[in-house]
């Protein structure tokens, strides 16, 4: 998808309307606890300022209910753009109105205004014309910068381009990252190509194991998702998480597979999620009054073998309850073992969402090649779904 990028557009001078992604954690006393976001739009609002643009920018927060709720105020994102930049970071109380329009006319070259909350409109998540059309009056030109939100047609992420038109439209540095390095390694995968799902829902991931068991060499399953499948071959799960009405459907799945599906060979279960929970583990079935928490060692030890003989490794979704210390082995060695092969050339991308989480958790973010900013609009992708709100933009 080879897109106009935000370096090919004349910004001098010029209001930019950038669509980021500032929904970032921020705690009761409104601090943020997670600024990975907005650190990762860094590199496209200094391009936009070092050559003189007026970056305005656009997010959401949270779910607000309809209208404005103070909890889920952008002003945050601001002050913590203002200490990254090292430069002051101007904010609206409105996305839109006489008011908001007053700031965006006075501003001069270089500098930066937050709008807010772009979802304090019922309009934003209707793709309201209306909405679309104010919001596209502030701007000159358009680029879209927010991964985690470019599989939603919203007013700011399609509405805006399409009122603004073609010529003024591009995408930023991180979304031509995230293409870079997701459309590479679906479509061209250097090989072995494994991809590595785990989660609690099959059904969350149907779309996902179909799209990539055409496409991987391997596909490693684990997280409750494997319960499923394990039903499916007869096996006893006890308590364990699992979609009874999937079966049929995880059952198809392993016979199209043939041999490119791997399940865990074994299991850490318990009766309790909790940092001192007693484990033990099985092979084949669940005892009646446990539930399966994460991958046994011998599944993981299988899965770092097989990673370790990749080119490329894609990884949506924990092997097991990781953010407890009891179920986080599996997990951990799968992150690990992404690193290692990281330091010898192959491409190891982690699909957002809970994965990154646990990347961060382990402290390998860094050691990876690369950490989606999307967890949905990631899925999505690795579905092989097109984006119209990427689609809409000028192509290069």
């Amino acid at each position: 998808m080879a897109k106009k990028t935000v370096s090919q557009l004349d910004v001098n001078n010029k209001r930019v309307l950038v669509r980021v992604d500032f929904n970032v954690p921020i705690n009761e006393q409104g601090q943020i606890t997670d600024d990975r976001r907005i650190v990762a739009a860094l590199p496209t609002i200094k391009s936009i300022i070092d050559r003189g643009g007026k970056a305005i920018l656009m997010s959401h927060l949270g779910r607000p209910k309809g209208g404005p709720e103070a909890k889920y105020s952008l002003k945050p994102t601001a002050v913590r753009l203002a200490e990254l930049l090292k430069k002051p970071v101007k904010t609206s109380d409105d996305c839109i109105g006489a008011s908001t329009a007053a700031m965006v006319n006075a501003m001069a070259a270089g500098e930066i205004l937050v709008l807010e909350n772009t979802r304090f409109h019922k309009g934003e998540e209707k793709n309201d014309p209306a909405l679309a059309a104010e919001l596209a009056k502030l701007g000159d030109l358009y680029v879209n910068d927010a991964f985690g939100t470019a599989h939603r047609q919203h007013a700011s992420t399609f509405g805006v381009p399409a009122a603004l038109g073609a010529g003024k439209r591009a995408i930023g540095f991180l979304i031509e990252k995230e293409l870079k390095f997701l459309g590479h390694a679906l479509d061209h995968p250097v090989r072995p190509f494994v991809a590595i799902l785990g989660g609690a829902k099959v059904s969350d991931k149907i779309a996902v194991i179909e799209n990539l068991l055409s496409k991987a060499d391997t596909v490693l399953i684990g997280g409750a998702m494997a319960y499923t499948f394990f039903l499916a071959q007869g096996k006893n799960i006890g308590k364990s998480l699992c979609e009874k009405d999937k079966v049929g459907l995880a059952a198809e799945l392993l016979a199209k597979a043939g041999g490119k599906l791997v399940l865990p060979v074994d299991t850490v279960v318990s009766d309790q999620i909790s940092d001192t929970a007693q484990t033990q583990v099985v092979a084949g079935n669940i005892p009646a009054d446990k539930e399966g928490l994460d991958i046994g060692p011998a599944t993981a030890e299988l899965y770092r073998a097989k990673i370790a003989g990749a080119k490329t490794v894609v990884w949506n979704g924990p092997m097991g309850v990781f953010e407890k210390k009891p179920f986080q082995n599996g997990t951990r060695v799968v992150a690990e073992a992404m690193a290692s092969i990281t330091s010898h050339g192959a491409t190891t991308i982690i699909g957002g969402g809970d994965s990154a989480a646990a990347i961060e958790q382990f402290h390998l973010a860094d050691k990876v090649s690369h950490v989606s900013t999307g967890g949905g609009a990631s899925l999505e992708f690795m579905e092989g779904k097109g984006f119209a709100c990427l689609d809409i933009l000028d192509n290069a």
